[in-house]
């Protein structure tokens, strides 16, 4: 017969505790490994956006009309989500009188302006730049925004002090966004093409704060995402209007089915984005969908040669540069402020219809 000592029962006994323990250890990291694939995933639908609406753009040669039509799908489909239900009915058509009441202020409820630029800059800028160069300086700008928009307080109660990481981040920003257009340094347009994404990143740094504020007074962060669309399409609308009557258009719709799909990835990444930060947090979410958007665009434009758009090395430097850039800027300091999953939804309108999360 074998006797068990005290020792042998305590080492047994630590064993039992120890070993379930480990394994709840490993199934988390599995899961948490499971959940940064499926964001790296989830980013890469803002190139793939990117792609379609620079397409449309470059299909009926407009990019303006190009941004309406991908609004305008992306409003569509959300006027179906919101008022299919009574509650978010309700919240959507109190909006007129939340901003009559000045229960926020009003600028709050301009934010899918920024939307607009950057789902603009889509349909003129891809189908010239590629998606690769377009991603690469629209999150650059992102960068830079999100130091400044910190700094200043814009979309945190707290304001971040500009600390040797968040500038270096910056810098890497603007280094990286040089790099990726030197191979167009002899042809000006295409430098000027560049820098339209790049400063619709630098406008969307307060388009979160905006969003959240709306989905706050109203009480859901799916109408402030539908009326995030419903702006930045009036917008759209009524300057592409404007052209109309001032010089003549000549609007078309694509006749390729899959150049609608525009608005709809948007949606799907914003949707996949709220889901994900609630077992990613902010930071893991932010980084992860960054090296989504910027390998899904060097994929994309590698993948499909009839696209037409050269991988130089350049641009290959400049997405490594432009990832660690994030990662920089993403650094919080001592004294950030919580983040809530509501919040992280926002950063994923905030980053326009391309479904972005803002990295900082």
């Amino acid at each position: 017969m074998k006797h068990t000592t005290p020792e042998t029962a305590s080492r047994s006994g630590g064993a039992q505790t120890v070993a379930p323990s480990s394994q709840r250890s490993k199934v988390k990291s599995t899961a948490t490994a499971l959940l940064v694939l499926a964001t790296v995933l989830a980013g890469a639908l803002g190139p793939m956006q990117a792609a379609v609406n620079g397409q449309l753009g470059k299909t009926i040669g407009d990019g303006h009309a190009a941004a309406l039509i991908s609004f305008g799908t992306g409003l569509v489909l959300m006027f179906v989500i919101v008022f299919a239900r009574p509650v978010t009915r309700r919240e959507a058509l109190a909006i007129p009188r939340l901003i009559k009441g000045r229960t926020i202020p009003w600028w709050n409820f301009l934010a899918g302006l920024c939307g607009a630029v950057i789902v603009l800059s889509e349909g003129v800028t891809v189908g010239v730049l590629g998606v690769a160069t377009f991603q690469i300086s629209l999150i650059s700008g992102l960068v830079i925004s999100g130091v400044i928009c910190d700094r200043l307080g814009v979309t945190a109660s707290v304001k971040q002090p500009l600390t040797f990481f968040r500038l270096a981040g910056a810098v890497l920003a603007i280094v990286a966004t040089v790099i990726v257009i030197s191979p167009n340094f002899s042809a000006p347009h295409t430098i000027a093409l560049a820098i339209m994404p790049f400063v619709g990143g630098l406008l969307a740094g307060w388009q979160p704060a905006g969003n959240a504020a709306v989905a706050d007074a109203t009480g859901s962060m799916l109408v402030s995402i539908g009326w995030n669309f419903l702006v930045g399409f009036t917008a759209l609308g009524i300057a592409y209007a404007i052209r109309a009557m001032t010089s003549g258009v000549d609007f078309q719709l694509p006749g390729s089915w899959w150049m609608y799909l525009g608005g709809p990835l948007g949606l799907l990444s914003i949707a996949l984005m709220a889901l994900l930060v609630r077992g990613l947090g902010l930071l893991l979410l932010g980084l992860a969908s960054t090296a989504g958007q910027l390998v899904g665009s060097l994929l994309i434009d590698w993948a499909i040669p009839s696209l037409g758009h050269t991988i130089y090395a350049a641009t290959i430097i400049g997405t490594v540069i432009a990832l660690i850039a994030a990662v920089i800027g993403m650094i919080p300091s001592g004294k950030s402020p919580e983040t809530t999953a509501d919040t992280a939804v926002a950063a994923a309108v905030g980053g326009g219809e391309a479904g972005e999360v803002s990295p900082r």
